[in-house]
């Protein structure tokens, strides 16, 4: 029921999950929707939870075991631009939608993106921080500087290919994470 509520934020945007829409396209009666959620906001945090379980399924879980630092980060670079490519939803990058959708907004579920995107933050800063500290990056290194680009290039890459038909653009962000990181493109 999620993955339905989730594939239709990815094309229609998070407020376009209702209790009668998911009923709609799932065949089932408002009753049995609202039966599993309660109100429309409950629906949309159990979306959001989905989503960034998805992104940390996708993106996190597969470089954690790494070393700290320059190796995890740049494992890190190459498993978002692949899930920011194809993240399993139609509308592309579920995470940068719900994002543009709540990020001038306030609530719980405003509230819950931002806190999903801090952790996210947080992780790529300590990642900067350790490379920094093993010297792979300059000591200068601005890590929250490079997180602004990092995330920047992330969330290009589904406008891009979607708005644009752009089938470079995952490509080109991983080689734009690589410059911005100092590390030579591996084209």
């Amino acid at each position: 029921m999620l993955r339905a509520a989730a594939e239709l934020a990815s094309l229609e945007g998070l407020d376009s999950v209702t209790i009668g829409r998911l009923a709609d396209r799932l065949g089932m009666s408002k009753a049995g929707v609202i039966g599993q959620f309660r109100s429309k906001e409950k629906l949309q945090l159990e979306t959001v939870e989905l989503v960034l379980e998805d992104f940390r399924t996708q993106v996190w879980l597969p470089v954690r075991h790494l070393d700290a630092g320059l190796p995890r980060l740049l494992a890190v670079c190459a498993s978002w631009v692949r899930y920011a490519a194809d993240p399993g939803y139609s509308g592309g990058c579920l995470l940068t939608q719900v994002t543009y959708d709540y990020d001038a907004r306030t609530g719980s579920v405003h509230d819950r993106i931002a806190e999903g995107r801090a952790r996210w933050r947080d992780t790529l800063r300590h990642d900067i921080d350790a490379a920094v500290a093993a010297g792979d990056l300059p000591s200068a290194t601005d890590a929250s500087r490079v997180v602004y680009g990092l995330e920047s290039l992330a969330a290009g890459i589904t406008p891009a290919r979607l708005l644009h038909g752009d089938r470079h653009a995952d490509g080109w962000a991983l080689h734009g994470m690589r410059t911005l990181l100092g590390v030579p493109a591996t084209d």
